[in-house]
């Protein structure tokens, strides 16, 4: 039986108390460059990506909307003028660097009104019960150390029929595609951080990050276990992303 005191950070093992500060070191060292890197790393297709999240989110105006892991704000952006002035978004985020990087590009947009920006963590949210309409995190998932508490406590802060999006690296769908990211992943996105953030250890943990989390039939299954209905992902790029969406009974 696995000892429940240690976790995985990348592909290796360290105290449960400590992932959360090694996480907060990787995204404290790339914040300044999250957003370059993420072009480079994707082509630019995470705008794809995190379009069809917002089109399957649902989010209408005047609604309470908790983008998790927000980093920089490109969904919190969206969900912004989406609810107008009698909506809320609440761009949450556990890395203080991350959360002022999205913070003042936010505002450099000129969105500002109906957002509020919380330093929280996603296992322990700190909101009350029933709160939201829809809560989306975003390449976020992965990073949190007990993921089961996590999707517990957003459907404990949903309001009844309210929706999670998880969007989230999966697991690609062919031997070949698989073949190619693990060496775009292991060989590539190393140099690229090196090269463009002068840090290649933080994308190595990234690579290793993808590849220890849930695959999509496993956090389907997780989803219901914490209490979700009407579970359901849809892949993109061949499944390299993922997109989960369950419904707060």
């Amino acid at each position: 039986m696995k000892d429940r005191k240690t976790t995985h950070f990348g592909y290796q093992e360290v105290p449960v108390e400590e992932k959360a500060g090694r996480v907060a070191e990787v995204f404290h060292s790339v914040a300044s460059r999250y957003d370059v890197m993420n072009d480079l790393m994707s082509g630019g297709i995470h705008r794809l990506w995190k379009r069809f999240t917002i089109e399957l989110s649902g989010a209408r105006p005047g609604q309470q909307i908790l983008d998790i892991a927000g980093g920089t704000g490109d969904l919190t952006a969206r969900f912004s003028r989406i609810v107008g002035a009698s909506g809320q978004v609440v761009l949450a985020d556990i890395n203080a660097s991350m959360l002022e990087v999205g913070r003042d590009r936010l505002i450099d947009c000129g969105i500002a009104g109906n957002v509020v920006p919380v330093q929280a963590d996603a296992q322990y949210l700190p909101f009350p019960d029933n709160t939201f309409d829809c809560i989306t995190i975003a390449f976020g998932l992965r990073n949190v150390t007990d993921k089961d508490l996590a999707l517990r406590d957003m459907l404990r802060v949903l309001k009844a029929g309210g929706r999670l999006l998880v969007l989230e690296f999966s697991k690609p769908q062919s031997r070949l595609l698989e073949k190619i990211y693990d060496q775009y992943s292991f060989r590539l996105l190393p140099l690229m951080g090196k090269l463009v953030a002068n840090d290649a250890d933080s994308y190595r943990y990234l690579a290793e990050s993808i590849r220890r989390h849930p695959n999509q039939e496993t956090l389907k299954q997780m989803m219901v276990e914490a209490g979700f209905v009407e579970c359901e992902f849809h892949n993109m790029t061949g499944g390299i992303v993922a997109l989960h969406r369950g419904i707060k009974p």
